[in-house]
């Protein structure tokens, strides 16, 4: 009896032996794949900070302010050094230039390029100069170009230049030099002349 007892404590030291080990084998192995870098490259895609309510200053090289842009929230992500922005405005503030702002839902901020593209109830509004009229422009998407103040779309366009009106498919705006080029098939309507005024 007592050596069947004991061939029996010997079994069961045995199966807790095997079962430590196996334990110890699979935690092992969890540990080697928390340290496995396709593993760890995937948390990249991940932000890496997240700023609410935020503003910043874009300067030139020489100091000078460029544009502002700011949002209710902007979260980077270091894998593709890409910002997703809700509720973007950007401003364009150079000097000798007018101010010219956009607003829209939503954005994106391609910081090795510079280049912040809006999307969602794009507002642009830009007031009058001696040199200009008042320009507002709503389309669905906007590519801005921040360090050649250029925005342009491909996209449908409503814009309202002075007391004209502009219906076109697709938009490039200058804004150093005041200039608009538009694409594509379009409709202008221009203000009934004056009675009484002089032809020009």
């Amino acid at each position: 009896m007592n050596k069947r007892t004991a061939h029996r404590w010997r079994l069961l030291a045995l199966m807790l032996t095997a079962v430590f080990f196996a334990f110890g084998s699979f935690w092992l192995l969890q540990a080697i794949q928390a340290e496995d870098p396709a593993q760890v490259g995937n948390n990249l895609s991940e932000p890496d900070y997240i700023v609410e309510n935020f503003s910043f200053v874009r300067m030139t090289e020489n100091g000078v302010p460029r544009y502002v842009m700011s949002g209710e929230r902007l979260a980077h992500r270091p894998d593709n050094d890409v910002s997703e922005v809700t509720k973007p405005v950007v401003e364009s503030i150079a000097p000798g230039r007018p101010r010219m702002s956009m607003h829209a839902e939503r954005g994106h901020i391609y910081h090795r390029e510079n280049r912040v593209e809006l999307m969602g109830n794009v507002d642009i509004a830009r007031p009058a100069t001696p040199n200009s009229e008042a320009l507002r422009a709503k389309t669905e998407a906007l590519t801005v170009l921040a360090d050649d103040e250029i925005v342009k779309t491909n996209r449908p366009v409503k814009m309202t230049l002075g007391a004209s009106s502009v219906d076109a498919v697709g938009l490039v705006a200058e804004n150093p030099t005041q200039k608009l080029h538009l694409g594509g098939r379009g409709t202008i309507v221009y203000p009934p002349r004056q009675r009484g005024a002089p032809n020009q």
